[in-house]
């Protein structure tokens, strides 16, 4: 499961690395070329909740692999597309697997092991999440630096075949324990404080993360002269290895620090944005600057999935699909809002102030974690 998680995230994420390749090749802007995120992320927030409803009564092994089937068949009609408008219809069927997914995998950790052994399960299956942007953005970069955009596609499309084969051959029947109705997400929604902040803080720190994330690969070049697109391939390599370490740092404070690392988070990213708006486009040392702070960017958001996640599942221990399905909604709609306002922040003002975007919205989310003093 969590190899499945890895490649619809990978797949959702990866126009972040070849926005500008993709935009060249196929006629279309920076901004346009931003849909790719845009549109699965929509897409993705609306069937988290109606796939978890809708196949209430599916077993969950099938269910699963049916999604991951669909993602890596989209991915190959991507890798050939021959307009921009084929390729953004596959990702709305990427968005699709995304968001029915990862609201069911997140709860079936406690199925399949030892209860001693659920918290690291769910660790894991989560850790998908996290690693995807950490590691399989950039690497398909890389694969897209060497072999052209179409390699990588069809690299994660390839990827996503083999997570349904080891979902069919390792992973046992699941069936389903009873029916979602729709009026339980609002209800719950609505009557859980720790619930609701938490879709709150997600929606903030996503949405700025990804107003300036999306446009990775354009900023270092317009503000800090970082044009060699090798070296821009490295760097995003870095940061995914930064950001392991800083899932890994956050995963073991959350049991006893929950709300003081997410704090923390919110926090460091405000930071780290700002100094990359303020100190990455200096004179002389810019490049060297800039890619000191995109390792830092990638330590501190290696976290944010994580920390999200547990706040969900602790502010609401009876109802982990209801509350998983309403997490996944928010951070997948909070990516397509992020990619709209970052690519509408980029073709009217300039690559550098989707930065301010990210660095304010992350200072809010911070302010909101601070505010919030139920106890989970």
């Amino acid at each position: 499961m969590a190899l499945g998680i890895f490649a619809l995230m990978t797949s959702e994420l990866l126009p972040v690395g070849l926005l500008t390749p993709v935009g060249s090749d196929l006629a279309v802007s920076d901004g346009t070329a931003g849909l790719m995120l845009t549109a699965p992320g929509l897409v993705a927030a609306a069937s988290a909740p109606v796939v978890t409803v809708v196949a209430a009564g599916v077993d969950r092994r099938v269910l699963l692999a049916a999604l991951i089937g669909v993602m890596a068949a989209a991915n190959l009609v991507c890798a050939a597309a021959p307009h921009f408008a084929v390729l953004l219809a596959a990702r709305l069927a990427i968005g699709v697997s995304i968001g029915g997914f990862w609201a069911i995998a997140g709860g079936l950790a406690v199925r399949l092991v030892p209860a001693e052994h659920v918290p690291l399960a769910t660790s894991i299956v989560f850790g998908g999440v996290s690693t995807a942007s950490l590691v399989g953005v950039p690497a398909g970069t890389l694969i897209g630096d060497l072999g052209g955009w179409r390699a990588a596609f069809a690299a994660v499309g390839v990827l996503g075949l083999a997570a349904l084969a080891a979902l069919l051959v390792l992973v046992p029947p699941l069936p389903s324990r009873g029916a979602l109705s729709f009026r339980e997400l609002p209800g719950l929604l609505r009557r859980n404080t720790g619930v609701r902040v938490g879709v709150i803080i997600t929606f903030l720190l996503i949405t700025g993360h990804f107003a300036a994330y999306t446009f990775v690969r354009p900023v270092p070049r317009e503000a800090a002269g970082v044009d060699d697109d090798a070296l821009i391939g490295g760097l995003l390599m870095a940061y995914g290895a930064a950001g392991i370490a800083g899932n890994f740092v956050a995963g073991s404070r959350l049991a006893a620090h929950l709300r003081g690392t997410l704090a923390a988070i919110c926090t460091g990213l405000a930071a780290v944005t700002a100094l990359f708006a303020l100190l990455g486009t200096a004179p002389v040392t810019a490049p060297v600057t800039a890619s000191a702070l995109l390792v830092a960017w990638g330590l501190v958001y290696g976290g944010v999935s994580v920390s999200l996640q547990t706040w969900m599942l602790k502010a609401a221990r009876d109802a982990s699909e209801a509350a998983s399905s309403l997490f996944v909604a928010a951070f997948n709609l909070s990516i397509a809002l992020g990619a709209l306002v970052g690519g509408a922040t980029v073709d009217g003002l300039a690559a550098t102030d989707v930065l301010w975007v990210a660095g304010s919205l992350a200072l809010v989310a911070a302010a909101t974690v601070a505010t919030f003093r139920t106890p989970l």
